[in-house]
C-alpha cells in the first residue's frame, strides 16, 4: 500500500488530499499541519473581523474531523515539520520522529513580510494573514479603544482593512512606498479613479513614501515614520506589506527555491517525488512565460490537485496562470488582468449610466491587460479572452461572448478595440 505526506494544508493541501484519493482509494495519506483549524481563505479573514461572517464561514471544506473521515486521512494538527530530506523522502517531526512516504507535497504557504526598521511598540502593530491576525482585529475593534490607524500597503489586503477600520468610526490613513494604489494590478488612470473614491469617503491617502520606523507616541500608542519625514500618529498599524513563500524545508532539503519552491508543470520540485503547490511555490506567468509567485485561491487548487494527481502516478499538467485579482470594497468592484508592467497603446472605456470604467493595455497588437471597475459580471468572458490570446492566438470574441459585454455596457468599437482591430491585427 502506498504512502503519501501533504505538508501544510491550506487550499493546495486540500486539493492535493482529494487528488491522492481520487487516484487511490486506499493509500495511507498523512497530513502535517503546524495550525489546528481546517483550511480556510485568508481572504476572508476580514469579513470575520468586521462581524460580516460567522466564524464557520471562513471554512469552506468542513472541519478537520469531516475531511479526515471523507477521505480517510490521518490529520495531524498542530504538528511542525521541522526536517525533510529529499533522498529518502522522509519527514522530522519536532519530536524527532522520522517517517518516511512514497511521495510528499509541500504546501506550506507564505506568511506576512514586514522589512526590518526600527519598531519601538510592536504591540500596536497586526498584520491581516491569518485566523488568529483576525481574532487580533477583532478583539481590538470589540475593545472600541482605537481612534485612529494607519495601514501600510495599497494591496488588496491592505484596503480590506482600511474598509474594516473606517466602517468602524476609525480615523484610517493608507500609506504605500508606490506612486498609487494597487501597485501590482491598477493602471494609473484606474488607480486614480479608486483613490478618488477613497477620498470621498474619507480615508486619507499617502503614496510615494516608504515606511522608515515605527515609534512610540505620546497621544497615540504609535508614530508612523515615512522616509519623506512625515510622521502619522495612530493607536493601530496595519502592516499589509506583502508575504514571503514559506521555503525552509526545501531550502535545508536543498530542493531549488527562487522566490519560491521551483517546480515544472507537474508541480515537482528538483528532487524526484517531491512535489509543492500553493503559495510557497512558484508558477509559471503565461505571459512571459517565466516563473512567479502568483498567490491567489484558484491557482492553489490547480497546483493542489494537479502535484496529489502527478505524486500518485497520474498524468496531469499545470502549465500556468494568468496574474488576476477581484476584489470588492467600499461598495466598489475591482478587477485586474494580466501583468500591469507591460507596456503598450493604452485604451479607455467609460459607461456612466451602467457605472462601468475599463482601462486597457494593448501591446504587440493584443490585448495584455485589463483594469475593470462596476461591473464583475464581465469579468469571466475578458479573462477567457486574455487566455484566448496568449494560449491559441484567438484575438476574436464570439458572438455569444460579445451580445453579453455589449448587454453590459460595452460599445462594439471598444469589443473591436479589445481584440486588436486598428492595433496591428
Amino acid at each position: 500500500m502506498a504512502s503519501y505526506a501533504i505538508v501544510g494544508f491550506g487550499c493546495a493541501g486540500y486539493h492535493a488530499l482529494t487528488a491522492v484519493r481520487d487516484a487511490d482509494s486506499e493509500a495511507t495519506i498523512d497530513i502535517y499541519s503546524e495550525h489546528t483549524d481546517s483550511p480556510y481563505n485568508p481572504m476572508l479573514t476580514t469579513y470575520y473581523a468586521a462581524n460580516r461572517l460567522r466564524y464557520e464561514g471562513m471554512f469552506p471544506f468542513g472541519t478537520l474531523e469531516d475531511i479526515a473521515f471523507t477521505f480517510k486521512a490521518n490529520v495531524f494538527s498542530g504538528t511542525r515539520v521541522t526536517d525533510l530530506n529529499a533522498d529518502s523522502r522522509s519527514i522530522t517531526l519536532e519530536d524527532g520522529t522520522v517517517r518516511s512516504y512514497d511521495g510528499i507535497v509541500l504546501a506550506t504557504g507564505a506568511r506576512s513580510f514586514t522589512p526590518p526598521i526600527p519598531n519601538d511598540c510592536p504591540e500596536a502593530c497586526i498584520s491581516m494573514r491569518t485566523l488568529d491576525d483576525a481574532k487580533d482585529l477583532k478583539r481590538r475593534l470589540d475593545q472600541g479603544v482605537i481612534s485612529r490607524a494607519v495601514v501600510i500597503g495599497a494591496s488588496m489586503a491592505g484596503i480590506k482593512v482600511v474598509e474594516v477600520l473606517h466602517n468602524n468610526g476609525i480615523s484610517t490613513t493608507l500609506a504605500d512606498m508606490a506612486p498609487h494604489i494597487f501597485p501590482l494590478a491598477a493602471y494609473p488612470e484606474t488607480a486614480a479613479r479608486i483613490e478618488h473614491h477613497l477620498s470621498a469617503e474619507g480615508v486619507t491617502l499617502k503614496f510615494g513614501a516608504g515606511l522608515k520606523a515605527i515609534r512610540k507616541g505620546s497621544k497615540t500608542a504609535a508614530i508612523v515614520e515615512c522616509s519623506d519625514g512625515t510622521l502619522l500618529p495612530a493607536d493601530l498599524v496595519g502592516l499589509c506589506i506583502g508575504t514571503r513563500a514559506n521555503t525552509d524545508l526545501a531550502v535545508k532539503a536543498g530542493i531549488a527555491v527562487g522566490r519560491g519552491i521551483t517546480v515544472n508543470t507537474s508541480m515537482e520540485t528538483s528532487a524526484p517525488g517531491i512535489y509543492a503547490a500553493g503559495d510557497c511555490c512558484e508558477g509559471c506567468n503565461l505571459q512571459n512565460g517565466q516563473p512567479q509567485i502568483i498567490g491567489l485561491w484558484a491557482n492553489a487548487a490547480y497546483q493542489g490537485y494537479t502535484a496529489g494527481a502527478n505524486m500518485c502516478g497520474s498524468s496531469r499538467s499545470f502549465s500556468g496562470n494568468i496574474l488576476h485579482n477581484i476584489t470588492h470594497f467600499f461598495h466598489m468592484d475591482f478587477i485586474g488582468f494580466g501583468d500591469n508592467r507591460i507596456k503598450g497603446t493604452s485604451l479607455t472605456f467609460e459607461n456612466k449610466e451602467k457605472g462601468l470604467w475599463i482601462e486597457a493595455v494593448c501591446s504587440e497588437g493584443r490585448l495584455a491587460g485589463i483594469n475593470i471597475l462596476g461591473n464583475y459580471r464581465i469579468s469571466g468572458i475578458l479573462k477567457n479572452h486574455i487566455l484566448g490570446i496568449i494560449q491559441n492566438q484567438q484575438h476574436t470574441i464570439n458572438d455569444m461572448q460579445r451580445g453579453i459585454l455589449k448587454k453590459e455596457g460595452l460599445s462594439e468599437e471598444f469589443i473591436l478595440q479589445l481584440e486588436g482591430v486598428g492595433h496591428g491585427n
